[in-house]
């Protein structure tokens, strides 16, 4: 499977994003304007619906919305980044990747509904297509206009004194931290025992001697694959990139004649049985049925007890957290940082307790600064059972931000200021470059930046 799928906390966040976008939509009153063109940035369009999803969105999360003319200017800027993004040699054209992503999110969200025509209804759409496309273009912008940010302000650094300077400027601004912790954690995926391997591989032999007496694979995937982002396409995924797919499933599908059908493949997923359709150049099409390898009861009984076992070294001083993390772990991502876990938001390792995942923040709670959960029952990306142990590192809370205790976040605060100003350089010495059309209807706005001296006005 693709490595590069998002998680359903992911994908729920889009379903909310374009929940906010069709119901303000459906709410619009008698004789406003449905949608039209308000700004044209060279050959990027700004629809009136692109500014009034951004303000909406905005207002969802609690951000000011009184002047829409800032929402435009943002998008302008943003819509800039990704004129020029697309004309970068050196910013890779992902087109047909982020389409067939689109497809794939497409078909994740289809899975938690009953059938296609209940999704459509439920988040306004059409078609099929227009679906697709609206998630396409959302993905696209966030690529384009990231690489272009990203090219920009590559060498940007701050100095000491420029934290140091940051600090003392903003200081009375600077948001209070609300109360935080610092954990760690041991991750660990049941194992499966031989039968149970074995009872999984058998059945995917036996749907691949289906597919040998007439059977079409397509049908199988369909009925029996464990991959929502595929099964509903007959197991297929189109244009693969070398890399894309996790390496078992990449080496068997490349070691494949076109048309020609694996043994059973074990990866991080479970056990595939895999067709390669087409090589083309260094793209391949490839259809596969997944099996996911869920763990039993006993099989969950068995790995708890054996992270019990190593939770007792840790608390009598055998072993230390960071050692244990690195030899037992199965989470990749802090098996190698001693299990620290870090925030998604600025890549801290202080984590607020709000944004902690419902299952840990129970786990910790009444817990104290060097405390150790006992083993609990959880669930990774992509659904995998694990059992898991989180120790507190440190219990931290709620205060203004300070340069004695906060450096690296205030330090990111101001790396961030300057990042900001050299794409505002940027956007200013480009501009008078760059085909700008603004509708009438915003000649109201006082822009930060003179927009309309580069414009030529509707």
């Amino acid at each position: 499977m693709n490595k590069n799928v998002k998680n359903i906390f992911l994908l729920t966040l889009m379903m909310v994003f374009f929940s906010i976008v069709t119901k303000a939509q459906s709410k619009m009153k008698a004789g406003d304007l449905v949608d039209g063109i308000a700004v044209v940035v060279g050959d990027e369009i700004i629809l009136e619906s692109d500014i009034a999803d951004q303000a909406n969105f905005a207002k969802q999360q609690g951000g000011p919305v009184s002047d829409r003319c800032e929402f435009v200017e943002s998008i302008v800027n943003n819509k800039l980044l990704i004129y020029e993004a697309k004309r970068d040699t050196l910013i890779e054209n992902r087109s047909a990747a982020l389409k067939e992503n689109a497809s794939q999110k497409y078909n994740q969200i289809l899975g938690q509904f009953a059938d296609e025509k209940a999704m459509l209804a439920q988040y306004k759409f059409r078609t099929s297509y227009e679906m697709k496309n609206a998630i396409e273009k959302i993905d696209s912008d966030n690529y384009y206009g990231q690489s272009k940010y990203g090219r920009i302000t590559e060498k940007a650094d701050v100095t000491p004194n420029e934290v140091t300077d940051f600090y003392n400027t903003f200081k009375y601004q600077l948001p209070e931290v609300k109360d935080e912790v610092s954990l760690s954690q041991i991750v660990m995926y049941p194992k499966l025992t031989n039968a149970h391997k074995d009872e999984i591989i058998a059945k995917l032999n036996k749907i691949k001697q289906d597919i040998i007496a007439g059977e079409s694979f397509e049908s199988q995937a369909r009925i029996y694959s464990d991959d929502p982002g595929s099964a509903s396409k007959g197991g297929l995924y189109t244009n693969i990139s070398k890399g894309k797919m996790v390496k078992p499933f990449e080496a068997a599908a490349l070691n494949l004649q076109e048309g020609e059908m694996s043994d059973p493949v074990e990866s991080d997923f479970g056990y595939h049985l895999i067709q390669l359709v087409k090589k083309s150049g260094k793209n391949y099409d490839a259809r596969h049925i997944l099996l996911k390898a869920e763990p039993n009861e006993e099989e969950i009984a068995s790995a708890k007890k054996e992270l019990d076992s190593i939770r007792t070294l840790i608390i009598d001083g055998k072993m230390s957290f960071k050692d244990a993390a690195y030899r037992f772990s199965d989470d990749k991502k802090t098996k190698f940082n001693a299990g620290i876990l870090t925030s998604p938001e600025d890549g801290s390792d202080k984590i607020e307790k709000l944004n902690l995942p419902p299952t840990i923040s129970y786990q910790i709670a009444g817990l104290n600064k060097g405390d150790i959960t006992d083993v609990f029952q959880d669930t990774a990306e992509q659904d995998r059972k694990t059992v898991t142990i989180v120790k507190i590192d440190d219990v931290i809370a709620a205060h203004q931000l300070d340069i004695a205790t906060d450096y690296n976040r205030i330090k990111q605060m101001a790396l961030n200021k300057k990042k900001n100003e050299m794409v505002e350089k940027w956007v200013k010495e480009k501009l008078p470059n760059i085909f700008i059309s603004i509708n009438d209807r915003y000649k109201d706005c006082v822009f930060k930046t003179d927009i309309r001296k580069t414009s030529a006005s509707n």
